[in-house]
């Protein structure tokens, strides 16, 4: 290599130091986000940050010095003396000044973070596994949100997306520039809804309501999790919020409720109607792979220890247990990880998954369960 190469790349490493740093600073800090509160949060991160390192700077320097001037080979003797009243009132009077200089800034943000008053919006948000539920106050829209990353990805059979295990079927969507409020709990275990861009982490905690809130300056799409360890698939319980502009949003809100009465009027013609065998297995066996197969496993043989097989099961496979089957199914079994999808599924589907699971690997009862049957358990009926 020549001087001249040698002189070219240093130069080049040199110039690309400050976007090497940028890019090292974005991945190791704090997310600056896109509200005014995570901007908070951010800037009194960097001031503590600063504040220690001073103090850290200040403390080494003193303490290097002093071993490096007083130690032995210059002959250096140890001072003997006792207690100082002065020195012991200067090293807590100047720690007392440095926290309550941290703990004004850091007092005004928390209350600001905590302060839901006067929302524009209001959305409960209900952790439950492993996925979210939200529902729009004042409006007729309520859906949950599930991980939409393929099986095949998570289990390396696919190369794995840009967005791997934080997409879902359906994003919760807001408005910028309007206050939106949450209220947060949990169907079962402890969840937490955590979206760094808007410095909003909060636990979902069943029986309890915790308060939320934001305020998005831009749209764009941004991305969560639950923070709180919450069971097996606690790692593909992602969230994905979607901020549209006002009128965008409005229009989303409209048409989605719309489509929302419509399925339900759908739901009700359904209870007349004898859906064929074929149509039931496809719907089926596609609402059980993206519903059950989680837990249950795709070809029904469950987790020995965990999760009942369901390929062969008495349960599954005799008609005198069929409203057993269809109760659990709608309500799920206290005690156990099994949850209610009477309220996560429509008629259709609860209908198709049952008659899957009663005719799929070998089962084969040869049986359909129809949406009239699955109406009259969730109103407490038999049939």
């Amino acid at each position: 290599m020549s001087i001249r190469q040698l002189i070219s790349g240093t130069v080049l490493a040199v110039l690309a130091l400050p976007v090497v740093a940028e890019q090292k600073a974005m991945s190791l800090n704090m997310t600056p986000g896109v509200t005014e509160v995570s901007q908070r949060v951010f800037d009194l991160h960097m001031t503590i940050f600063y504040i220690c390192v001073a103090i850290g700077v200040v403390v080494f320097a003193a303490m290097f010095w002093a071993i490096f001037h007083h130690r032995r080979s210059k002959g250096a003797i140890p001072a003997s003396f006792h207690e100082s009243t002065k020195v012991e009132i200067l090293w807590t009077a100047i720690p007392f000044v440095i926290l309550i200089a941290m703990a004004v800034p850091a007092t005004s943000t928390l209350l600001a973070m905590e302060d839901t008053s006067e929302a524009d919006i209001t959305i409960q948000v209900t952790g439950s596994q492993w996925k979210w539920h939200y529902k729009y106050f004042g409006n007729d829209v309520e859906y949950y949100s599930l991980l939409a990353t393929m099986p095949a990805e998570i289990n390396n059979s696919l190369a794995k997306r840009e967005n791997y295990l934080l997409e879902v079927d359906r994003p919760l969507v807001l408005p910028i520039g309007k206050k939106v409020r949450f209220l947060i709990t949990s169907q079962d275990v402890i969840h937490s809804w955590w979206v760094p861009d808007f410095a909003v982490k909060k636990d979902a905690n069943p029986g309890f309501i915790n308060e939320a809130w934001t305020r998005i300056d831009k749209p764009g799409i941004y991305r969560g999790q639950c923070a709180e360890l919450c069971g097996k698939d606690h790692g593909f319980m992602p969230i994905v919020v979607v901020a549209k502009p006002e009128a965008e949003f409005n229009a989303w809100l409209q048409q989605t409720a719309e489509k929302q009465l419509i399925a339900k009027q759908e739901e009700q013609r359904l209870l007349d109607m004898q859906m064929p065998m074929d149509e039931l297995m496809a719907l089926g066996e596609k609402t059980y792979q993206a519903r059950c197969a989680m837990c249950h496993m795709a070809e029904g043989q469950g987790i020995p220890g965990a999760f009942p097989a369901l390929a062969g099961a008495e349960m599954a496979i005799k008609e005198d247990r069929l409203l057993e089957h269809i109760a659990i199914v709608v309500n799920g079994k206290q005690g156990t990880a099994m949850q209610a999808f009477g309220a996560q599924l429509s008629l259709k589907e609860l209908a198709a998954v049952i008659t899957y699971e009663r005719n799929a690997w070998g089962n084969d009862t040869g049986s359909t369960v129809q949406a009239a049957q699955v109406q009259a358990v969730l109103n407490g009926e038999s049939f």
